[in-house]
């Protein structure tokens, strides 16, 4: 149970491997262990493990915002350039507005530690009052990825009048402007 005050954050993971029905979520689990890492304010997370079908994680992507009323989504796999990556064409079939300083981010951070990089298809979106982030599937390049862009979600989230997101600053420093 939740009140007011806690900030809901939708975690997806995307694999083939879901509907085969052992599948351990080692990528939801870093991006939760991340949060929990980051923020010291209160959060719940939502969360989903569906197969890369384009019109499931849509379905997942507008419950997650419209319904269940997540301030941030954050995706995991997907992402790259094989045929069944379709995270980023179902974010932005969903989004009212990109943000493609997330992605052109998490891909210049990668390239520190594998050429590879250049193949990620990251994004991030707007949809109402939520910011929706692909992220990639290992666990390794989930956090590389949430280090680089995560300083900037807690002023977007403000921005968006959503629920205010306190951080641990010993672990990550968000930005917000001097008032």
């Amino acid at each position: 149970m939740t009140d007011e005050m806690t900030a809901r954050i939708g975690i997806v993971t995307v694999s083939d491997r879901a509907s085969a029905g052992v599948y351990e979520d080692i990528s939801g689990k870093a991006i939760e262990s991340t949060l929990n890492e980051y923020l010291s304010s209160a959060w719940q997370s939502v969360y989903r493990l569906i197969p890369d079908e384009p019109d499931q994680i849509e379905a997942a992507l507008i419950e997650l915002v419209d319904k269940e009323q997540c301030c941030l989504v954050v995706t995991t796999g997907g992402t790259g350039p094989a045929k069944r990556d379709v995270t980023p064409e179902a974010t932005e079939a969903v989004c009212d507005r990109m943000m493609p300083g997330f992605g052109e981010l998490m891909r210049m951070e990668s390239l520190k530690y594998v050429p590879t990089a250049i193949l990620s298809r990251q994004t991030a979106g707007l949809r109402g009052s939520s910011l929706i982030i692909n992220l990639p599937g290992k666990p390794k390049a989930i956090r590389q990825c949430l280090d680089a862009v995560f300083p900037a979600v807690p002023y977007c989230i403000d921005l968006m009048e959503g629920p205010f997101l306190e951080c641990d600053e010993t672990v990550i420093k968000p930005f917000r402007p001097k008032k």
